[in-house]
């Protein structure tokens, strides 16, 4: 059916140089769910893992409830849920169950109390039994949730790469200040999910009705990209721009074929990425650089193995007002990325104590996200400057906010939709 997904992809440049030395080209890959699955709605299993240590006493647990509780609502019979509490303890407080009682399970989660220290490790492993207990038709996810520094971070990971080889992503959640945001990144890049910072108590509910709501709108699922180059043609790197900025892997299929593996596509959000090619040289016209081809499943609709095709093409010319046309919003999207891979290096400095180069670094994504209209951002990047100019360090909030954040600078509202290049 053609209306299951659309592909469009936009270049940065429309007109490339002909006769020249070997290009670099950027294009807009944007991969959408269409109006034959916008209405369905998926079953899902999710298990909640909550911090209920002492350092979640007050506002923070209070939030956790109410979010809890909230994310219950939006689930009914045909949906699965569990529920995980842990401090240095670990206790199934709602066993994989059928959302039939949903007040029952909610005055359950309504008694929940903060105690004891942080060990995430143990809590995890028992929501993964949780979760393996329910369908496995339904879409999966764990939601992890802790505001403290947790025992056994090794652990920690092994139980991520068991939740990827389970194919259930986790939402790996930090709240406050005091937490490792590389260990919830590094379990959720393994298990497949997203890690984020909430910087305040009462933007929990946001982000639990977030992850339902993701979950219930994902219809597509094991999708691929291929991508079929001509000869000159070759990829150099793929970004994820939506969702969340993130380099993916590419798989060599042969000389000129190459895939990359997407997963699940949410309907209403989609998958937007950024392929950067090299292209040697053409004459003056228009060429066929490459197709892409998108397979995937939709389980609810019984069809499996479908796909959806576009090719791509490019125009080579030698008129310097040709040249010099660009497409604003895609290369808005080049220059978040490159303030993301700034901030990425600059960290990494800091890691190897090289405070100099981790400075400049940051002065130069704080420019390109002033240019992109990101102030917020660039403002708490500024602090950072300045306290790693006056005391050698950053604060950890404004690292938080950092490493998030510029991950998020692409918003589907950046964006005009990119006009077809089919051919």
């Amino acid at each position: 059916m053609a209306d299951e997904v659309t592909i469009r992809a936009t270049p940065a440049r429309p007109f490339l140089a002909a006769n020249s030395p070997p290009q670099v080209g950027y294009l807009l890959v944007d991969i959408q769910p269409g109006s034959v699955v916008a209405s369905v709605r998926m079953p899902v299993n999710v298990g909640f893992v909550l911090d209920r240590s002492g350092s979640m006493k007050g506002e923070k647990i209070d939030r956790v409830r109410r979010a809890t509780n909230v994310a219950l609502d939006m689930l009914d019979a045909q949906d699965t849920v569990s529920v995980v509490i842990f401090d240095h303890r670990t206790e199934v407080l709602i066993p994989s169950t059928s959302v039939q009682n949903r007040y029952e399970l909610q005055e359950k989660i309504s008694r929940i109390r903060d105690a004891g220290g942080t060990k995430i490790a143990p809590a995890v492993q028992k929501a993964l039994q949780e979760i393996q207990k329910g369908s496995n038709d339904a879409i999966r996810r764990l939601l992890l949730l802790t505001d403290g520094q947790t025992e056994h971070e090794s652990e920690c990971l092994l139980r991520a790469d068991d939740a990827g080889r389970q194919s259930i992503p986790i939402t790996a959640l930090g709240v406050g200040n005091d937490w490792n945001e590389d260990l919830l990144i590094d379990m959720a890049n393994r298990s497949g999910g997203t890690a984020d910072y909430i910087d305040q108590p009462d933007k929990i509910t946001d982000f639990f009705q977030n992850t339902v709501q993701r979950a219930q709108a994902t219809a597509i699922q094991n999708a691929t990209l291929t991508m079929r180059l001509v000869q000159g043609v070759t990829p150099r790197t793929v970004w994820q721009v939506i969702p969340m900025i993130d380099q993916l892997s590419h798989d060599a299929l042969s000389d000129r074929d190459a895939s990359v593996t997407l997963g699940e596509l949410v309907t209403g959000q989609g998958r937007t990425l950024l392929v950067e090619l090299l292209i040697e040289t053409r004459p003056l016209g228009q060429y066929r650089i490459c197709q892409f081809e998108l397979n995937y499943d939709i389980p609810a609709m019984q069809l499996y193995q479908q796909h959806a095709r576009i090719d791509v093409t490019l125009s080579f010319a030698d008129d310097p007002s040709f040249l010099q046309q660009v497409n604003a919003p895609v290369m808005n999207t080049v220059e978040k990325i490159s303030a993301f891979k700034l901030q990425t290096r600059a960290l990494q400095d800091l890691q190897t104590g090289d405070v100099s180069a981790a400075t400049q670094k940051l002065r130069s994504a704080v420019t390109r996200l002033l240019n992109q209209g990101e102030l917020e951002l660039a403002e708490t990047m500024q602090q950072e400057v300045t306290n790693l100019e006056s005391q050698g360090q950053m604060s950890s909030e404004g690292q938080k906010t950092i490493k998030f954040g510029t991950r998020k600078t692409v918003r589907l509202s950046d964006l005009d939709k990119p006009g077809d290049v089919t051919s």
